[in-house]
C-alpha cells in the first residue's frame, strides 16, 4: 500500500477500493481487474488510489488481507465454543467458517479466490496465523492432556492453515473429487489420528 489511512476519511476511501476491487475481480476475473476500473466502481480517481494503492496487484493483495482478517475475526469471536469441543469437531467448526465466509454476498470472495488460487502462497495470511496461534493456547489451557502431544502448535498450524488452503482449492474447483462434508471429516480424522497416536506414543500401556 503506497500510503497507510489514518484518518477517518482515508480510511473510508480505502475500504470502498478494496470492496470495489473484490466486485470488478469476482465479476470481471483477475485480467479485467485494473486500477481504472475499481477507481470508477469505487467512485474515486485514479489518482486517489495511487495514494493508497501502487498497482492492481496491491489491491489484490489487500483483498486477500481482508479475507484473511474476516475469517480471523470469525474464528475468534467462536474461540470460547471451539476450545469446548473435541479436536475433529474444532477442525470441522473452523473449517465450516471458512466456507460460511466465502460464501457470503453470492460468493463474491470465494470467485476472488478462484482468480487468485496460484499466487495464494505469496499472499501473507498474518491476521490468520495470529488467530491460530490465539487458539492454539487456549484450546491447550481447556485440554491440558494434550500437553503431551509432540509439537501440537506446529501441527495445528499445518492442519488448520492448510485445511484452509485445501477448503479455499475445494470450494474453487467447479468439480471436485469429493463433497465438502468429505474433505472436511478427512482433514478432521487426519488431526485426531495425529492427536491419539502421538499420546499412545508420550503414555505407553504398562
Amino acid at each position: 500500500m503506497a500510503r497507510k489511512p489514518q484518518q477517518e476519511r482515508a480510511i473510508s476511501t480505502v475500504d470502498a477500493i478494496i470492496q470495489a476491487g473484490v466486485i470488478v475481480l469476482a465479476e470481471q476475473g483477475e485480467s479485467g481487474l485494473t486500477t481504472r476500473k475499481v477507481a470508477d466502481k469505487a467512485g474515486v480517481s485514479v489518482g486517489t488510489l495511487y495514494e493508497y494503492f501502487d498497482n492492481k496487484e496491491a489491491i489484490q493483495l489487500a483483498i486477500i488481507e481482508r479475507l484473511s482478517e474476516e475469517i480471523a475475526e470469525a474464528v475468534r469471536s467462536e474461540i470460547p465454543n471451539i476450545v469446548r469441543l473435541q479436536t475433529n469437531d474444532a477442525v470441522r467448526k473452523i473449517l465450516g467458517l471458512v466456507k460460511q465466509i466465502l460464501e457470503k454476498d453470492e460468493q463474491r470472495l470465494l470467485r476472488c479466490v478462484h482468480q487468485s488460487i496460484g499466487a495464494m502462497r505469496n499472499y501473507p495470511l498474518k491476521p490468520f496465523q495470529r488467530v491460530l496461534t490465539e487458539l492454539s493456547i487456549r484450546y491447550l489451557m481447556a485440554h491440558p492432556e494434550l500437553a503431551r502431544v509432540k509439537d501440537l502448535p506446529t501441527m495445528t498450524y499445518i492442519i488448520i492453515y492448510g485445511g484452509m488452503h485445501t477448503v479455499m482449492h475445494h470450494m474453487s474447483d467447479p468439480n471436485p473429487p469429493m463433497s465438502f462434508d468429505d474433505l472436511v471429516d478427512g482433514l478432521a480424522a487426519m488431526v485426531t489420528s495425529y492427536i491419539e497416536g502421538s499420546l499412545k506414543v508420550s503414555n505407553p500401556p504398562s
